[in-house]
């Protein structure tokens, strides 16, 4: 019988992969590759590497988990395309996974006294933008996920009552505008990853919150913006 969830992270730079046991959340084991534009062809092979080093099989995967976004429009439409990929084939249940939530997740969960902050994970966007949501340390959300133009004022009204951490590949542009705002604290180094989604996916499986493998479709938060070149005379 199947017992494991698989969860994909293909949202940034980092590719990563997870096995977690539906069971009772226990992480199996992990895998990532940090090189640049490599997921369409490494993805598969991170799967089944570390199905190969857990000892398991795609037959013992009872669901599969996908980072939802935001984050990189590629990234996360390849993430998409194999897990629906293996849910066809399997014949499992798909789940997503907010990016800045499983973001939020990783670090509330290591966070000495996590109940004295409000976390906002932030992801590049370009230039002076990012994405970016709030949550408490249960991870319920306080700033929905957003595109935020970063100025001296973003997020004032919260850091004027609030201690903030913030983290994620934007929050190095956040940090400093903020510098003399004793509240705002600033954790370098923090990725998405696979186990992060696969935690917050083995809770959302019990749940049933499960999506149409046919009509998913990744949170790209900001519309695709595409140019089509003009006919010359």
């Amino acid at each position: 019988m199947p017992t494991l969830l698989l969860s994909l992270e293909t949202s940034s730079p980092v590719c990563s992969v997870a096995l977690h046991r539906l069971n009772d959340g226990e992480l199996v084991g992990q895998s990532e590759l940090r090189l640049e534009k490599s997921h369409s062809s490494h993805l598969s092979i991170l799967i089944h590497q570390l199905l190969e080093n857990t000892l398991h099989t795609l037959q013992d995967v009872a669901g599969v988990a996908v980072s939802d976004g935001p984050g990189s429009y590629t990234g996360l439409r390849i993430g998409t395309a194999a897990a629906k990929g293996l849910c066809y084939a399997l014949d499992v249940p798909l789940l997503a996974v907010s990016t800045l939530r499983s973001l939020a997740y990783q670090v509330a969960s290591r966070t000495p006294r996590p109940e004295q902050y409000l976390y906002c994970p932030m992801l590049d966007a370009r230039r002076m933008e990012v994405y970016a949501a709030m949550y408490r340390s249960d991870i319920t959300e306080v700033l929905a996920p957003t595109p935020l133009i970063l100025e001296e004022s973003t997020l004032a009204e919260h850091l004027s009552h609030h201690s903030l951490l913030f983290f994620g590949g934007g929050a190095r542009k956040f940090q400093p505008l903020v510098a003399s705002n004793a509240r705002a604290e600033f954790l370098p180094g923090i990725e998405p990853s696979a186990v992060a989604v696969g935690a917050l996916g083995v809770a959302a499986y019990h749940q049933q919150e499960f999506q149409s493998v046919a009509y998913y479709e990744p949170f790209y938060l900001k519309e695709v913006h595409t140019t089509t070149p003009k006919n010359k005379a």
